[in-house]
C-alpha cells in the first residue's frame, strides 16, 4: 500500500519540537541549528496545509492539530528506530549480544569468555546481563542462556547441564567456636538464602532431607542474587545453598568447601539452557558460541567434582 509521507527529517524535526516544546531543545537533540528545525517545521506545515505551532513571543504551543498528531507520530518514528535496530541485530556484523541473568553471567560465563575470544578474537561480545525476558525474534539478544524447564517453543534450545542444590561455605567455618561438622552444627551459624529459588531449592527443603525439624529454616539474611549469597559465604557470614557447577570453580580452588556428604545434595528439576532462533542459528557468530558453550558445557559437567 502507498504511503504519502511528508520528508522524514521534517516529521523528526516537528516530533522533537512538539515534545520539548522548542526549537533550541530540539535542535541539540537532532545536531543542527534551531534555524534548522524552524524551516523544517515550516516546510511541513506548508507540505500539510495546516499549522502545527502556535508561535508565541517566548514560548511555542502546539494546535490543535499539532497535540493530535503528535503521540502517534512519536509511537511511529519509535517503531521505525526500532526496527533498524532489529535490522542490525540479525546482520552478521562480528558483535555477538548474549542475554544472561547477571548472576550466572558473573558465576560461570563471565570467567569462561576468555577461552572463546581466544578461539575466536574477530568477534565482539556484547552481554547482557538481565533476568528479564527477552525477545530474540524481535532481535533483543543473538542468544540467550536460560535457567528453566526447557521446551522453548519456536526456539532452537540446547541443554547446558543441571545443577544438585549443596550447601556451601568459608573453609573458616570448619573450625572456630562452633566447628561445622555435620549439619546438625547448622543451628549455630547464619542460613543464607536466595529469594528466587523455589520450594525445591530452599533451606526448609534441605534441612526436611537431612532430618532436621527443630532448626528455624527462615533465618539468616536473605539475597536478591545468587552471586551475592556466595559472596557473603566466601567472606565467612554463614552456609549457602547454592548449584553445585556455579561454584565449581570456588570449591577447586578451595575458596569454598562443601561441609557435608555430597548424599545431601538435591538434584534441581531446572537446567541451563542455551536458546537462540533458528533464522540466527546459522550465524557464523552464533555457531561459533554455541559450539564452544556446549563443549565448555559439558567439559565441566564431565569433571564435576
Amino acid at each position: 500500500m502507498t504511503r504519502p509521507l511528508p520528508p522524514l527529517n521534517a516529521l523528526r524535526a516537528f516530533e522533537a519540537a512538539g515534545r520539548h516544546l522548542s526549537f533550541t531543545k530540539a535542535a541539540a537533540e537532532l545536531n543542527v541549528t534551531p534555524a534548522a528545525i524552524g524551516h523544517q517545521v515550516k516546510a511541513l506545515e506548508e507540505i500539510l496545509g495546516v499549522p502545527l505551532f502556535h508561535r508565541l513571543t517566548r514560548a511555542l504551543r502546539l494546535t490543535e492539530a499539532g497535540q493530535v498528531a503528535l503521540p502517534t507520530l512519536g509511537q511511529g518514528l519509535d517503531k521505525m528506530a526500532q526496527g533498524v535496530e532489529q535490522m542490525r541485530a540479525h546482520s552478521d556484523n562480528g558483535v555477538l549480544t548474549i542475554s544472561v541473568s547477571p548472576a550466572f553471567g558473573a558465576m560461570w560465563l563471565v570467567p569462561r569468555l576468555e577461552h572463546f575470544r581466544s578461539r575466536h578474537p574477530d568477534i565482539e561480545i556484547r552481554i547482557d546481563g538481565t533476568d528479564r525476558l527477552v525477545d530474540l525474534a524481535r532481535g533483543d539478544a543473538d542468544v540467550a542462556l536460560r535457567y528453566g524447564p526447557g521446551g522453548y517453543t519456536g526456539m532452537r534450545t540446547d541443554w547446558l547441564f543441571s545443577q544438585r542444590n549443596t550447601a556451601v561455605c568459608s573453609p573458616a567455618l570448619l573450625n572456630g567456636k562452633y566447628p561445622l561438622r555435620k549439619p546438625d552444627d547448622l543451628r549455630h551459624h547464619a542460613l543464607l538464602h536466595i529469594d528466587w529459588k523455589d520450594a525445591e531449592a530452599s533451606w526448609r527443603m534441605w534441612l526436611l532431607a537431612a532430618g532436621l525439624h527443630d532448626i528455624d529454616p527462615t533465618r539468616g539474611p536473605r539475597f536478591s542474587m545468587e552471586n551475592m549469597a556466595v559472596q557473603a559465604a566466601l567472606d565467612g557470614q554463614g552456609v549457602a545453598l547454592v548449584g553445585d557447577i556455579l561454584v565449581a570453580d570456588e570449591l577447586a580452588a578451595g575458596r569454598l568447601v562443601r561441609p557435608f556428604d555430597q548424599s545431601l545434595s538435591i538434584p534441581l528439576t531446572f537446567s541451563y539452557y542455551l536458546v537462540t532462533t533458528e533464522d540466527s542459528a546459522g550465524q557464523p557468530k552464533v555457531s561459533a558460541f554455541r559450539t564452544w558453550l556446549l563443549d565448555e558445557a559439558h567439559e565441566r559437567v564431565g569433571s564435576r567434582s
